[in-house]
């Protein structure tokens, strides 16, 4: 069939039901973007391609639906790194396009030349470039269908001089991978295991909200054995929090309950999950991974398996059905060894965890620190950040999608929120990216326009991500909700500061003068301050009505006080001692 390289192009994604794009426009993808409209695609014309490639991580999550990042050749692409490697760890299935200076002026350092494809070699889960024009929908086929397989981005690179020339060409169907239910004797071996376990715990990571009946999979494997589930550290939506057997979140300010509980286990079932390091590390002091259990690993992806932590059985399959081949196999007595006196355990310790949480108002000092007594004493009738968390938790419908970003205040809120359901909860995982939290609500609302959202960042964050105020007020963006936790500090530096570097803050501190509710307002958004619990959960709820009701975006700035949580990173850090002294007056004022 004849057409142009563009429409094949185009009709390619319309083969594979993708219908958004987010970037910012450029010539080098003109001759496709003209033919969006026409082909039922909506282009989201952002205020960065950072953001963007946020946007489609948010949309996709939020909706399992590939969405697509492009922009213009070289400056336009190089924007999107962090995002792509940050949808990498998210494993989210996103379509990268990146239009690439003309074959005929490569190498001559010609306007917008970049190497994009080693730029993304590390970033993306598959990539391929277009070597002649009548293959441009073979490959974007293929690319379509590795993002998939391998649940993260994938990238086709396309020379811009390969646009608007007719070719011969028919546009394949799309290419489906059917998921694998894992090994016939590794699943026996973990059912073995689990049928002789007297205190077994699920650990459930992303890979049971990405597969598809994962959750309800993992469900009726723990009632079976009325095992307590845990989930990794972000996954907060990865079981249902209602359920007496949730046990809540591991990791860096998770849940106490979970952590205890895990400990002792004789055996773990980890599924869906790379066991990330965050997911494992010491909480609260407690070193919770228990090093004698036998370790059941499931994930999608062989490359993982034993990555992080010595498995005993490593199974390569999709979540949802390795935990159903298990069930299946599993002895007829299963779980029955302690069944009430665990599920006992598991009562009492989540009601002790949920009454402590509760009762938490403020941070604590390490020893021979004094950084958040001192933050109290400064500013006694400003919030904590606990009791924001406790304030919104009043006020945040029960259906919403939420987004986290990364910052002390974020991760303060991370045992707080749980949801009844998958694809619920965006946090910017194990890349860390800052500006996270808005750009991916957005993303999100825009893929679920009936459900409720709530973006949530802190201050420093946020700052990575405000320009997008200019950009989503516009009448054919959805509207939103977002929260940023003002303390006026980049709060996890300021905590490493305090016990590392004798309270000496490097670039930790932010502008007091700025108000992001003003800057809201300056882009024709409601913005907002909440000074006080009961002013937050009331601006919160008004929102949310603003949101759903009126179409209206809201920005709300919760001032808090300087207090400041644990550390991310006990495990990497160490006091230095400084062996040849420095000065000042050591400086070479005359050097050039």
């Amino acid at each position: 069939m004849k057409m142009t390289t563009e429409e094949a192009f185009v009709k390619t994604l319309q083969a594979h039901g993708i219908r958004h794009a987010f970037g910012i426009i450029g010539s080098a993808m003109m001759p496709i973007s003209d033919i969006f409209p026409a082909a039922g695609i909506t282009f989201w014309d952002c205020a960065h391609e950072g953001s963007a490639g946020f946007m489609a991580d948010g949309y996709t999550r939020a909706t399992g639906e590939m969405s697509m990042m492009i922009a213009q050749n070289g400056p336009g692409i190089t924007n999107f790194v962090t995002a792509v490697k940050t949808a990498y760890w998210n494993h989210t299935p996103c379509l990268l396009v990146t239009p690439q200076a003309a074959n005929k002026t490569i190498g001559q350092g010609g306007f917008q030349e970049m190497e994009q494809m080693n730029l993304f070699a590390d970033c993306v889960a598959y990539q391929e470039e277009v070597r002649d024009p009548t293959r441009i929908a073979e490959v974007l086929t293929r690319v379509i269908a590795k993002a998939h397989r391998l649940s993260g981005p994938a990238q086709i690179n396309i020379p811009r001089d390969f646009w608007t020339q007719v070719v011969d060409i028919e546009i394949p169907e799309p290419i489906v991978f059917e998921a694998s239910p894992g090994g016939e004797n590794s699943v026996a071996k973990a059912a073995e295991l689990i049928s002789n376990a007297k205190n077994p715990v699920i650990l459930n990571g992303a890979g049971v909200v990405l597969s598809e009946g994962g959750i309800a999979a993992s469900m009726a494997l723990a009632e079976k054995l009325d095992a307590p589930v845990c989930v990794g550290y972000q996954h907060n939506d990865a079981f249902p929090g209602s359920h007496p057997l949730f046990a809540g979140p591991l990791g860096y300010n998770g849940s106490k309950a979970g952590m205890q509980l895990i400990s002792e286990a004789d055996v773990v079932v980890c599924l869906g999950t790379r066991l990330n390091p965050f997911s494992t590390l010491p909480g609260y002091g407690i070193n919770y991974w228990p090093t004698d259990a036998k370790i059941i690993q499931v994930d999608i992806n062989p490359d993982r398996i034993g990555l992080t932590k010595k498995v005993t059985v490593g199974i390569v399959g999709d979540a949802a059905k390795v935990a159903t081949g298990i069930l299946n196999a599993l002895a007829d007595d299963a779980g029955d060894a302690g069944r009430e006196e665990r599920k006992a355990k598991i009562a009492q310790t989540k009601s002790a965890w949920a009454q402590e949480l509760s009762s938490l108002d403020h941070e604590q000092d390490d020893p021979g620190t004094t950084w958040n007594e001192r933050a109290r004493a400064a500013r006694p009738d400003w919030m904590s950040p606990r009791k924001a968390w406790r304030a919104i938790q009043q006020a945040l419908p029960r259906e919403a999608i939420i987004s986290s970003d990364i910052g002390n205040n974020c991760a303060i809120g991370n045992a707080y929120p749980d949801f009844d359901e998958g694809r619920k909860y965006l946090a910017p995982g194990l890349f860390g990216p800052c500006g996270y939290g808005l750009p991916s609500i957005v993303g999100a609302k825009i893929g679920q326009p009936n459900v409720p959202v709530v973006g949530f960042a802190g201050d420093g964050a946020f700052g990575i991500a405000v320009n997008e105020l200019t950009a989503i007020g516009r009448g054919e963006w959805p509207a939103i909700t977002q929260i940023v936790f003002r303390n006026y500090q980049w709060g996890a530096e300021k905590r490493n500061s305090t016990l590392w570097f004798d309270d000496n803050f490097v670039g930790t501190e932010l502008d007091m003068q700025v108000s992001y509710a003003g800057i809201a307002q300056a882009c024709g958004l409601i913005g907002v301050q909440a000074k006080t619990q009961e002013e937050l959960t009331a601006m919160l709820n008004q929102a949310i009505k603003d949101q759903m009701e009126n179409n209206k975006t809201t920005l709300i700035e919760v001032i808090l006080n300087q207090e400041l949580g644990e550390p991310f990173r006990r495990d990497a850090m160490k006091k230095p001692v400084r062996v040849a002294g420095i000065s000042k007056d050591d400086m070479n004022v005359a050097a050039e």
